[in-house]
């Protein structure tokens, strides 16, 4: 079993997630919380996450035939959506729209910030959906790739918890511009990401 498989969805989706980005967003979602009510919060949010995109990798292909659309469709319409979000994350729109997300939420009185807007839409987001879509299409029908897809899942929300739990200490060492700059140089592997699926569709559609 070689790793490409592996690196190439871990990149994909964590470029996607992107849990350093989110550190601000969950900063402010619980900057009136104790540490062990935001280590709560994290895990909660993390699990949920988790369990969308372990379902979306379990029933995507499923539910694309049920409705009819093709693999290859969904490839290029998801690459479209992958670059979409990755353009936003190199002007630096993409921060900008999850804090104003978080502040809504705050201000609705959210009853379980976990939910929302954690784990939807900043974290399993529908650029996340997609991509762990795309990704369980790439071997359909496998069982030791689909392992290996729910695998990676795991190991980026526990990354993404990680990640939460050492917020305040992140975001104070990384700042304000160093978050912006890794932002944009993620946004640029994204977008190169997004546009291989679109290739891959393309090629795919006029395969068959």
């Amino acid at each position: 079993m070689t790793l490409e498989p592996i690196i190439s969805a871990l990149v994909t989706l964590l470029v996607v997630v992107d849990p350093l980005g989110l550190v601000p967003a969950f900063l402010g979602i619980t900057s009136d919380m104790p540490a062990q009510t935001r280590r709560n919060v994290a895990l909660r949010a993390c699990l949920i996450a988790a369990a969308i995109l372990a379902g979306a990798a379990l029933i995507g292909d499923w539910l694309l035939g049920a409705l009819s659309i093709t693999l290859p469709a969904f490839r290029i319409a998801g690459g479209l959506l992958l670059f979409s979000i990755a353009s936003e994350m190199v002007f630096g729109v993409r921060t900008g729209r999850q804090s104003r997300q978080a502040e809504e939420a705050i201000d609705e009185r959210a009853r379980n910030i976990a939910a929302f807007p954690l784990a939807i839409p900043l974290l399993a987001g529908p650029g996340a959906i997609t991509a762990t879509v795309l990704l369980a299409g790439r071997a359909p029908g496998d069982p030791g790739q689909l392992g290996i897809l729910l695998g990676v899942i795991a190991a980026v929300f526990v990354i993404c918890f990680v990640t939460f739990l050492l917020a305040v200490p992140i975001g104070r060492m990384l700042g304000h511009t160093a978050s912006s700059v890794l932002s944009r140089l993620l946004g640029v592997l994204l977008a190169a990401l997004a546009v291989q699926f679109v290739i891959d569709g393309v090629r795919a559609a006029l395969a068959s």
